[in-house]
């Protein structure tokens, strides 16, 4: 950086000094010996305005006698936010400004003059923050008296992560203010810091996933289905009278959500037979699952009552069940063991009194299914010491009491592209001590709108055998912070400033996958993929910001990613944009021994500003190249649509604000 050589010159005019302002008294010091300290001066004793001014061969209108003023309020920015009364700007290129007034109304202008501080807080030192002129202080261009004075300082001249202070003072073209402003303070302070070496090891493992608890939209069992009118004193579902006039009937009790209920306690035996094991860990009180497995740990406890044609005598005698179910779907032929795409179901039921008079208890688990390509197999019975029946019946004996018997079915789907399975379950009594059946409805899948525990199977992914998952499940990818601390710093500040929130679970804002069937075409008619959405934003007006050498190579990387619908880059995008000079645009910069991000005010002059439809940002090519690497698991099975949410867990322990969010290892 070239530094002008400062003058110092003294004319001496009787007992006064005559200064490019005007007179003032002779003994104030106006022009210190070369070295000396400045900051006791006033504002003629750096007459930086009418050199520039000058060198410009510009000047303001003839000026009256009156002393032009600088504002009491000097202000830094970007983004005009203070945290304390610190200023907190977002760019490199600092831009200040105050308020100058002149008496007579004359135009006039603002010199800047920055200083470092020192660990009170208070100035130490002047930096040099122009070339402009021999001071090393920029001034701005003449404003109308009222009006805001400002000027930007050039990159370099700041560094990211240091806190200074200005002052202000104004000039009409004869008179310099007397006194400067009041000092104010600022920090280039960047977005998010993070390490310039990151972690080369980590624990965070990007595909994991964490269980969910949904709520059923078809539950069944709580809204019995009656097979014959029912009288309002008697219990629903029936089946019809036998020839004695006799029926049998269900009667359910919801499950309890607010405590445990009375179901089998959490480890059942033959746990060794359920489709899924860690079910039975989970409160007997609700519907948990994964991408694959969907556990609905209680759908009710089901009394089976033998009643009378004279209502007003007591049943002939009742059976107690506690009911659970399971499907467990095989995204690929490593879990199936097949060329098909499977899934498979399991009802298992736990007797827990059978009256004597009813002899023996029979039931029927009824699977229907809307697919179209499946073959469906009946279900197999087996006890928790693994003897097998085709049937599922019960005694009385009070020692069958508590044990659960497991019947499993197994679908095969044979289709082709894809097809979401709606699945309905229901369960048939009979008694030998008579009556006709009584069916009882435990419910499918989910209403059509939701579908929560519909299996889709589909052959799209050519690496793999055809599969089946539960794509209602909320899928998570989990940045490495660790490795990837650049990407994971800006995917985190994107999901904060982004209008939509495009992917944080924390604003429960779900991506949409932009899958390989997706219907969408571009201007050739092919299928539209990331390249498309990536080209839009990043493939058109990028001038990327300079970086330090030490920062080394770097990428253009978008929020929302390419590969989603939220992409400003998608057609049929909600944040759809031109191309990429709408986005919000940030680079990467070097921040006392870290790096950091800050706003790229070249191409975006208005900064991160909480209406971003999209992001742009120059991050570390190997960090943007792998943060995603990966993505999406082949065993997801993503298709066009599925949701998830990115997940930045070094970051996410800052609170959204204009506080710079410091990096966190993740142990």
């Amino acid at each position: 950086m070239r530094r002008h050589k400062r003058r110092w010159g003294v004319a001496v005019l009787g007992t006064a000094l005559l200064t490019l302002g005007g007179i003032i008294p002779a003994n104030a010091s106006t022009e210190p010996a070369p070295g000396t300290n400045r900051l006791g001066l006033p504002p003629s004793a750096t007459p930086a305005a009418a050199e520039q001014q000058k060198k410009m061969k510009s000047s303001a209108a003839a000026a009256g006698p009156g002393i032009p003023q600088s504002g009491k309020t000097p202000e830094a920015g970007p983004r005009w936010e203070k945290s304390g009364d610190k200023w907190q700007v977002r760019a490199a290129e600092v831009t200040l400004r105050n308020t100058v007034t002149d008496p007579d109304k004359d135009t006039a202008d603002l010199t800047f003059d920055v200083w470092t501080v020192d660990a009170a807080g208070k100035p130490k030192a002047h930096v040099d923050t122009t070339n402009a002129n021999s001071y090393g202080t920029p001034v701005s261009a003449y404003v109308a008296s009222g009006s805001k004075a400002s000027v930007t300082i050039d990159y370099g001249f700041l560094k990211p992560g240091w806190t200074y202070a200005f002052r202000t003072s104004a000039y009409d073209g004869a008179h310099y203010e007397r006194e400067w402003s009041p000092w104010a303070t600022f920090t280039v302070a960047p977005y998010v810091t993070f390490p310039q070496k990151p972690e080369t090891t980590s624990t965070i493992d990007p595909k994991a996933q964490e269980i969910q608890t949904v709520n059923r939209t078809e539950p069944g069992a709580a809204v019995p289905l009656p097979l014959a009118p029912a009288r309002k004193d008697e219990p629903s579902p029936c089946g019809k009278p036998d020839a004695e006039g006799n029926k049998l009937c269900w009667e359910f009790k919801k499950p309890e959500k607010d405590s445990k209920s009375s179901l089998a306690p959490p480890a059942l035996p033959g746990r060794q037979y359920d489709l899924l094991p860690w079910c039975q860990d989970q409160a007997d009180n609700g519907v948990y699952m994964t991408r694959t497995d969907a556990c609905m740990r209680d759908l009710g406890e089901g009394t089976l009552i033998f009643v009378d044609t004279d209502p007003k005598k007591p049943a002939l005698g009742i059976a107690t069940f506690d009911f659970e179910q399971r499907i467990k779907a095989y995204p690929t032929k490593s879990e199936s063991g097949s060329d098909f795409a499977e899934f498979d179901q399991q009802m298992i039921v736990i007797p827990k009194f059978i009256d004597p008079k009813l002899q023996i208890v029979r039931l029927k688990w009824e699977i229907g299914s809307s697919c179209k390509s499946c073959v469906t197999t009946q279900p197999v019975w087996k006890d928790e010491y693994g003897q097998t029946d085709a049937d599922l019946w019960f005694t009385p004996a009070p020692t069958d009491m508590g044990h659960p018997v497991y019947g499993t079915s197994q679908t095969r789907w044979t289709g082709t592209g894809k097809e979401t399975i709606d699945l309905s379950w229901k369960v048939t009594a009979t008694v030998d001590a008579g009556g006709n059946p009584a069916t009882a409805d435990f419910g499918g899948t989910g209403i059509d709108s939701v579908r929560e525990l519909a299996p889709r199977c589909d052959d799209y992914n050519k690496g793999v055998a055809p599969g089946c998952v539960l794509p209602y499940f909320k899928l998570k990818w989990t940045v490495d912070t660790n490795k990837y601390p650049a990407a994971g710093g800006y995917y985190w500040l994107m999901q904060e400033r982004m209008k939509d929130h495009a992917g944080a679970q924390r604003w429960d804002s779900l991506l949409s996958y932009l899958g390989p069937d997706t219907m969408v075409k571009n201007a050739q008619g092919k299928t539209w993929t990331s390249d498309d959405s990536r080209y839009q934003i990043c493939g058109k007006k990028w001038n990327p910001h300079k970086v330090p050498a030490a920062v080394g190579s770097t990428d253009c990387d978008e929020y929302a990613m390419a590969s989603t619908h939220q992409s400003g880059g998608f057609p049929k995008s909600l944040n759809k944009v031109t191309d990429g000079s709408e986005c919000g645009a940030v680079y990467t910069d070097v921040v006392s021994g870290n790096f950091g991000l800050l706003s790229d005010v070249g191409q975006d002059p208005y900064t991160l500003n909480y209406s971003e439809k999209c992001g742009r940002g120059s991050i570390s090519s190997d960090q943007n190249r792998n943060a995603f690497k990966g993505f999406p698991a082949p065993a997801w099975r993503m298709l066009d649509g599925d949701e998830f949410f990115v997940d930045t867990p070094g970051f996410n322990h800052c609170a959204r604000g204009i506080v710079t969010c410091d990096w966190k290892k993740i142990s």
